[in-house]
């Protein structure tokens, strides 16, 4: 049986995933090698090796304009603006500089990183947004997967004074999530893109902010004359373009979260959320089920506003899949 009296370890982030270094010096005893399910992030990457990549000199204008082009494409982007940025990260920081309209609201639950990109925003409910002002918002939301229709999010937009901000980090999986083939040229309405979420290659540090062209103009001239590296302009462009590649990836991903379903619910858990590259798992044994699985050397996601909720990304291999599978039945 799992002790349910135990919480996460205070050792362990609430705000991110990926923190391999601090699970290895919190759980010793997980002796096999690490497996991260805490992230989000496409296990299954699209492969880098090939593009040509001119390391001698600074990232060349026509070549950025190439990637944000390819971009644009690749959103299904009848109108509007892109600029790249050095992940999605920076670009949600720089929204306290470019003019948006008070007050300002988050909807939450989400991301931790929304309430520091609008540092004097206010936390509400999707249910609780007012007639003005500037919202920040995720579709999918992180952790619960929560999907606003695209018309929902046009009418939202449309009928209130000020900006709505909708981040799409997760929607590539899925492009009719998306609200950006549906906005028109002055619609006031900014959407970041995150590249290395669904491409699976988070450590190239790649992002887009997409909206009317004077406001992607503002984070153009906070961003300066090379926001994004060589590399990323080009593995960028290349990944854009590989359309047989995003439509197999798109399959392979809802496949692999049924299967994370079925294993789920097949061990007495009920995972919610609608985005294909992760389920969250809401349960009063959670931050034991976190501390069993890190013992085995899996690493989750847990949260420290709800310590009932837990998230997992996807396995990348049969032996992870076998691995997760054993922990999990062994509880």
């Amino acid at each position: 049986m799992i002790d349910k009296s135990r919480s996460v370890p205070a050792e362990m982030p609430t705000t991110h995933g990926g923190r391999i270094d601090l699970a290895a010096l919190r759980f010793p005893q997980a002796r096999q090698s690490w497996i991260d399910l805490s992230t989000g992030i496409n296990p299954h990457r699209w492969d880098p090796r090939g593009v040509d990549i001119d390391w001698a000199r600074l990232p060349d204008v026509t070549a950025l304009a190439a990637l944000e082009a390819a971009a644009h494409a690749a959103f299904g982007m009848t109108s509007g603006a892109v600029a790249a940025l050095p992940g999605t990260e920076i670009g949600l920081r720089l929204l306290r500089d470019v003019g948006l309209p008070a007050p300002a609201c988050h909807v939450v639950p989400s991301y931790s990183t929304h309430a520091a990109a609008l540092p004097d925003s206010l936390p509400i409910a999707l249910d609780g947004i007012g007639p003005d002002g500037t919202i920040l918002l995720a579709n999918p939301n992180n952790p619960d997967g929560r999907i606003i229709a695209p018309d929902r999010l046009l009418d939202m937009a449309r009928g209130r004074s000020g900006w709505l901000i909708v981040d799409e980090a997760f929607a590539d999986v899925d492009p009719a999530v998306s609200v950006l083939p549906h906005l028109g040229e002055d619609d006031p309405v900014l959407v970041f893109r995150s590249f290395g979420k669904f491409f699976g290659l988070a450590g190239l540090r790649l992002g887009f902010v997409c909206g009317p062209p004077a406001m992607i103009a503002r984070f153009r001239e906070r961003l300066g004359s090379w926001p994004v590296s060589s590399a990323a302009i080009a593995i960028g462009t290349a990944a854009y373009r590989d359309t047989d590649w995003i439509a197999g990836t798109r399959a392979t991903l809802t496949a692999s979260a049924d299967r994370l379903d079925a294993l789920f619910q097949s061990n007495g858990f009920h995972p919610h959320g609608g985005c294909p590259l992760f389920r969250l798992v809401e349960h009063d044994a959670a931050p034991a089920l976190f501390e069993r699985l890190a013992a085995a050397g899996i690493l989750t996601r847990p949260f420290d506003h709800d310590p009932r909720w837990l998230r997992f990304g996807l396995p990348g291999d049969e032996l992870a899949w076998t691995r997760l599978a054993e922990a999990l039945r062994h509880g």
